[in-house]
């Protein structure tokens, strides 16, 4: 967090033909030059925009709950998968804003509209075909990944506080300058270098919660659920490979 506010090191032309970082044209504002007046005054306000969406969720009772188990990689017999809540986190960004050039001093400012958008894609929970909708031992399962879809929809609402706070700190309402050409450039350049991975590392310390929601407390609890059935279903399918 502490290198979003230095993410672009835009310069700006001072008084006397210097280059000074765009930040210093704030400090000087009784000195600035016909360029950042007009367009401080006249370019439109520096905006960011976030938004984010809920995809929903389908259930798949099709697959045995081997397939399942096949899928998060626990083959070594130690651990069967029943059920699976399935899903990614998708962030897009795009660029846009008015832009003034000076053919004097060489520089351009630019007022940029930045929109964001995050969300999950549609989460698919998978629970093992050996559980007819309707049982007990379905509905036991289903639950506990209705309880990974919650802390998914969870993270989703931290990230968009966490990332809408961080994108009204940089982008504070006024015009950046660059070099004639790149300042686009170089707003892509951020988005992608440094924008993206602080998004991306926001949603994965959702994968603390979903931990937490694995426990081996929590297999033992559904292994005796439902009088048992869910342990002697999967003890009576191990009985028949």
């Amino acid at each position: 967090m502490r290198g979003l506010a230095l993410m672009l090191m835009l310069a700006v032309p001072g008084a006397a033909g210097v280059m000074a970082p765009a930040p210093a044209v704030a400090a000087a504002a009784a000195a600035r030059t016909p360029f950042q007046i007009r367009c401080e005054d006249t370019i439109s306000k520096t905006i960011s925009v976030l938004s984010s969406k809920n995809n929903g969720f389908t259930i798949n009772n099709q697959l045995p709950y081997r397939a399942l188990t096949l899928k998060t990689g626990s083959i070594d017999g130690r651990r069967e998968t029943l059920g699976l809540t399935v899903t990614r986190a998708q962030y897009s960004a795009t660029l846009g804003g008015p832009m003034l050039q000076d053919p004097v001093s060489g520089y351009e400012c630019v007022a940029p509209k930045v929109e964001v958008k995050l969300n999950y894609a549609p989460v698919l929970i998978y629970v093992g075909n050996e559980f007819a909708p309707g049982t007990c031992a379905y509905n036991v399962i289903l639950e506990h990944e209705q309880r990974h879809l919650k802390a998914y929809m969870d993270n989703l609402v931290r990230v968009e506080k966490v990332v809408r706070a961080a994108l009204e700190k940089r982008f504070d309402a006024r015009p950046l300058y660059a070099p004639s050409g790149t300042a686009q450039s170089a707003l892509q350049h951020e988005i992608n270098s440094i924008w993206f991975p602080f998004i991306k590392a926001e949603f994965d310390k959702g994968n603390v919660e979903q931990a937490k929601i694995d426990t081996p407390q929590e297999y033992a609890r559904l292994a005796e659920t439902c009088n048992g059935d869910i342990r002697r279903i999967i003890e009576q399918r191990r009985r028949k490979q």
